[in-house]
């Protein structure tokens, strides 16, 4: 089964806890702290792999995770990071968030990798918090949570030649001869239901890819018909070969043909049109294909090359062949994605830009304290050891959160929520 748009959730694991120990061995008095930090929790990874065509396996996987780190061990040991998730995708794939439609990598090349999520950090034994004042800390740290995220993965076929066309045109058949594809040929409309890709030999050692892509129609670009299924397979492409019924066999007009196609091409994102582009001007072997071609060069604006063949005769089919593959050696490939497209994947460090904390007073008269960066600090207090939550408390003033909560009224006794934990504000 062809499947190239898949959507799912992936969670990169959570790290290990930190512990409090203590060295307790017979001969050595004052031993000292000795709780080691937790592991890494694993990150999700986006490899690809030449095997792969479809995204088929990603289908019924809704939701992909990573191991989360082991928590830290007494003697100074620390706990084994959590084991990266590698999901394997076919080249050609894009990764995008679903939400800010971001790209978090494009994969175009063998065993390349692409991090979506980091792993959590791990959090600190006791032995990271042991100071000269403080030399036996009962002090440790949770392990920092993991992310999850909502992910868009699109395949989008590499080949370096697109067979456009309104459906009917000859496509199929067209690939079928040039290359070593075995597309379904028929005679109804939108036979071809998924791409074909075909290695097309030329004389003198040169080859290229070409792919033959499901008809398009009239609206395409907006979602109409199988247009937007597939549109996305031509963004790869560095030659657009646009295939005309040039015979006018089902009572179209070829020019009427070619602005619709063209048009969609334009509409679609990336402008599809800027490619170069050579016309394929099919069924020459049909009555009535010279005139019309002859009319179409009048009516023709655009400075494009056109080359009549007969794919069921195979005229002309050598010329076509060397002509695209002449152009492709002086085409450059096209950038997809600028700097501003792609979503920054780190891990968790502070920046100033970052969100210290937010004071809000709730419906029920409660003053709500909230914020990226202390629901980091939250997350990894661990609030069932007294010097921890001490600790905890500094923090919250060195950030100026007592200070802000005098501001807005807070007085001794009175009670503040920090996430869902309500603690009593002591001044």
């Amino acid at each position: 089964m062809f499947v190239d748009l898949v959507k799912i959730k992936v969670k990169s694991g959570q790290g290990g806890n930190g512990i409090v120990a203590f060295r307790r061995e017979k001969y050595v008095p004052m031993g000292g702290p000795a709780g080691g930090d937790g592991g890494k929790g694993g990150s999700i990874v986006f490899e690809g792999h030449e095997g792969l065509s479809t995204l088929v396996d990603l289908r019924y996987n809704k939701i992909i995770e990573a191991d989360s780190g082991e928590n830290g061990k007494p003697k100074k040991m620390d706990g084994a990071n959590g084991k990266d998730k590698i999901v394997k995708v076919p080249i050609g794939t894009t990764i995008y968030d679903e939400v800010t439609n971001k790209v978090y990598g494009d994969i175009t090349t063998h065993k390349q990798q692409v991090v979506v999520c980091m792993g959590g950090r791990g959090g600190r034994g006791n032995v990271k918090f042991a100071t000269s004042r403080n030399t036996a800390p009962e002090i440790s740290e949770k392990g920092e949570p993991g992310i999850t995220k909502s992910v868009r993965i699109e395949l989008k076929v590499l080949a370096d030649v697109g067979l456009v066309g309104l459906p009917s045109v000859g496509k199929s058949t067209i690939i079928s001869i040039v290359s070593n594809s075995k597309p379904k040929i028929a005679s109804y409309h939108f036979t071809t239901l998924v791409p074909n890709l075909g290695v097309v030999k030329v004389e003198e050692g040169r080859s290229f890819v070409m792919a033959d892509l499901p008809g398009l129609i009239e609206g395409a670009s907006l979602g109409q018909g199988l247009g937007l299924q597939f549109l996305r397979h031509i963004e790869r492409t560095k030659v657009i070969l646009h295939v005309l019924d040039m015979s006018g066999s089902e009572g179209r007009d070829p020019f009427e043909d070619y602005t619709v196609i063209n048009k969609e091409l334009k509409t679609y994102r990336y402008n599809l049109l800027a490619r170069p582009q050579i016309i394929v001007a099919n069924k020459m072997d049909l009555p009535g294909a010279k005139d019309n071609l002859e009319l179409f060069k009048t009516q023709l604006k655009e400075d494009y090359e056109i080359i009549p063949i007969s794919a069921a005769t195979k005229y002309n089919i050598q010329e076509l062949i060397y002509k695209t593959a002449n152009l492709l050696d002086k085409t450059d490939s096209f950038e997809m994605y600028d700097e501003a497209d792609y979503e920054e994947v780190v891990e968790y460090t502070y920046t100033k830009e970052e969100i210290l904390f937010e004071i809000k007073l709730g419906d029920d008269g409660v003053y709500d304290v909230t914020g990226s960066r202390l629901k980091k600090i939250f997350l990894m207090t661990d609030f069932t050891k007294d010097q921890s939550v001490k600790r905890f408390a500094r923090i919250l003033r060195s950030l100026g959160i007592d200070k802000e909560l005098r501001d807005k009224g807070v007085k001794n006794g009175d009670t503040v929520r920090i996430f869902e934990f309500e603690f009593e504000f002591i001044d």
